[in-house]
């Protein structure tokens, strides 16, 4: 059966079909692939008890008696997945799945391209991007300073420089109200997959903006390697006045579900101390969110400062005073200063 190495596989214009149980998918695949799955989750969970319990030999023939009855719907669905009946394949680890799933779609007239090596060689390559080297900007702020705003103004006209919408990927702005609005976070697995993408679309040689973070976005972790230059990189803070922060904050909570403000607020209680959630909480039924973020904002902002803290072996942080939240003037006045 034809092969081909990863960087041949990603490269071919064709659609991914992915054969692995619909879990396995769940949990990670290539973005963009489409899940064709050979076995369902129980089906792959008989078999490899099959093979641990009884026997190899067992275990393929029970993987036969499941294939079987299934092989002309499956010609069905990759027809609706692939019209052009070209496709690139791909399953655990290149072996007997996606060669009965190669030899099904040959004969049903489809052309099929196979990763060698499968899934597990592409996530051996997602995990060792993170440490190849790049040139990084770190955007800085306090809470409410509008960095993601900012950072889509760098990418936009006039400027259009690269950026890495760290928190985009993560679905998930970072704090513990991060969450509101946001669809549901991806797993580790996918965040990783999503994120080696977003890499392979920036320019190797060109410094690219990023958003300062810690370690976790959400329960999202970032991975090490890639936090590690991040650590190191030029640092550039926006200083936006406080009551445009406020301002800018009560104006997107405001259109939030009360509800999930209180939740937050309550995360935060050991934080906040008991006084200050319970005059938040009260805020937001009294439905002023400028006083609620006043309060929050306490906390933040000294977590924040703290966190400024220059560390050995970084380089020393570039203070860049802004007079409010216009993303647009703020991202032309970081481009004059660097």
């Amino acid at each position: 059966m034809p092969r081909h190495s990863l960087a041949d596989f990603q490269a071919l214009p064709y659609p991914i079909l992915d054969v692995r149980a619909p879990i396995e998918f769940a949990q990670g695949h290539v973005p963009g692939a489409l899940n064709l799955p050979l076995f369902t989750d129980e089906e792959r969970a008989r078999i490899g008890t099959t093979y641990k319990q009884v026997s190899q030999e067992r275990a393929v023939h029970l993987g036969l008696e499941f294939f079987g009855p299934k092989m002309s719907t499956m010609v069905k669905q990759a027809k609706k997945l692939a019209p052009g009946k070209e496709v690139r394949l791909h399953c655990w680890r290149g072996g007997m799945r996606s060669g009965a799933v190669l030899w099904l779609l040959e004969l049903a007239g489809f052309k099929v391209h196979l990763l060698d090596k499968g899934y597990k060689d592409y996530r051996r390559a997602v995990l060792a991007s993170f440490a190849e080297p790049r040139l990084w900007r770190v955007l800085g702020g306090l809470t409410g300073s509008g960095k993601t705003d900012v950072l889509h103004a760098l990418a936009a006209a006039p400027h259009q420089q690269p950026v890495l919408d760290l928190e985009g990927l993560a679905h998930h702005k970072g704090s513990a109200f991060g969450a509101i609005g946001q669809p549901a976070q991806p797993t580790q697995e996918q965040f990783e997959n999503n994120l080696a993408a977003a890499l392979v679309d920036l320019p190797p040689d060109a410094p690219v903006w990023v958003e300062d973070e810690s370690r976790q976005i959400g329960r999202l972790t970032i991975p090490p390697a890639l936090f590690e230059q991040l650590r190191t990189a030029p640092r550039y803070v926006l200083e936006v006045p406080r009551a445009a922060r406020v301002a800018k904050l009560a104006a997107e909570y405001g259109a939030e579900n009360p509800a999930e403000l209180a939740a937050a607020i309550e995360r935060l209680r050991k934080r906040l101390g008991g006084l200050a959630t319970q005059q938040a909480l009260a805020a937001v039924e009294a439905g002023d969110f400028a006083r609620m973020v006043e309060l929050v904002l306490d906390y933040y902002d000294k977590t924040y400062t703290y966190g400024l803290a220059q560390r050995p072996g970084e380089p020393a942080r570039t203070f860049v005073p802004v007079a409010g939240c216009n993303p647009a003037a703020n991202a032309a006045t970081l481009v004059r200063a660097t």
